[in-house]
């Protein structure tokens, strides 16, 4: 009789350490849609904010147009009054063409699970297609002690909607750059690269190396639609990922839009007062949650 019982309780088991896994490190990218001095002062749109950010352990946000320095300090200590655990953030500085209009990269990141172990701003005058980005990647490395592949790097991008394939072209060198610069095959590119309907013609893919190479991994499905309005569906955001072990350490399927409009009730004119975004997200795997339902597997199949 035992023998009949065993094998379901071992399946059980291993389904839900593999749910657990599923709980574990969350990383975002969101475009925040001209977050700055207006809409740090809207008490409404924070509070959506705050929300959103909480929900994962490492965050970026674009489209941070915080000219004087004051909402991400606001929008950071808002959220370390209202939440349990304690967040930091690491921001790029100001980038743009113009004078007119500039934007920052900024990584909110839960100091808990998470610390900052080295960041590069790429100049706009490095080697080849000189000043191919209108904003340039703002490159993070981070250590996460609690998942599968303890450190990673986060290569962010918003593409310019009227260069969107020359830009993420052009991040495959970037990407080069990184995996040389800090040696390094763990490395995770996202953001909002446009990558999708006018911006992104089908017949232009060949030309993005980000895309024809095959090492690379996209995790959101063609037809994501990253956008709030109800008139558009499109996949502008994006995540891929470089290298086998970050690959491996995704859980499967767990890569989508978080639609936060949805989520926390709200009608469209309201999400769109957030942004015009969906953020979008991934799962990496816990290391500590792997390793003790795996001793459990096998201390069940020694006593089986």
């Amino acid at each position: 009789m035992a023998a009949l019982w065993r094998p379901l309780l071992l399946s059980a088991l291993l389904a839900a350490c593999e749910l657990r896994c599923a709980a574990a490190f969350r990383i975002c990218a969101f475009n925040a849609h001209h977050f700055g001095d207006s809409k740090s002062k809207d008490g409404v749109v924070m509070k959506s904010l705050v929300k959103i950010v909480t929900r994962c352990d490492v965050i970026l946000l674009q489209e941070v147009r915080d000219s004087k320095q004051k909402a991400l300090p606001k929008l950071l200590s808002q959220i370390n009054r209202e939440s349990r655990e304690q967040y930091d953030y690491v921001a790029s500085e100001r980038l743009g063409r113009s004078e007119a209009y500039q934007e920052q990269y900024a990584f909110f990141y839960r100091t808990g699970s998470v610390s900052v172990t080295g960041k590069y701003q790429f100049p706009d005058d490095r080697p080849g297609d000189r000043d191919a980005f209108a904003r340039e990647p703002f490159v993070v490395r981070f250590r996460a002690p609690k998942t599968e592949i303890q450190e990673f790097v986060l290569i962010p991008q918003h593409t310019s909607p009227t260069n969107a394939t020359k830009e993420m072209d052009a991040l495959y060198d970037v990407l080069q750059d990184v995996r040389k610069m800090w040696k390094t095959e763990n490395i995770m590119l996202l953001g909002d690269f446009n990558a999708d309907c006018g911006y992104l013609a089908k017949k232009n893919r060949k030309k993005v190396r980000l895309i024809t190479d095959p090492d690379l991994k996209w995790l959101l499905p063609e037809d994501t639609d990253t956008t709030v309005r109800a008139s558009t569906s499109c996949a502008y955001d994006r995540i891929v990922v470089n290298g086998r072990k970050l690959s491996d350490a995704v859980v499967p399927s767990s890569a989508r839009a978080f639609n936060f409009q949805e989520e926390f009730r709200l009608t469209e004119d309201e999400a769109l007062d957030v942004s015009d975004h969906y953020p979008v997200e991934v799962l990496l795997r816990s290391g500590a949650v792997s390793l003790s339902c795996s001793l459990l597997l096998v201390l069940l199949v020694f006593l089986s």
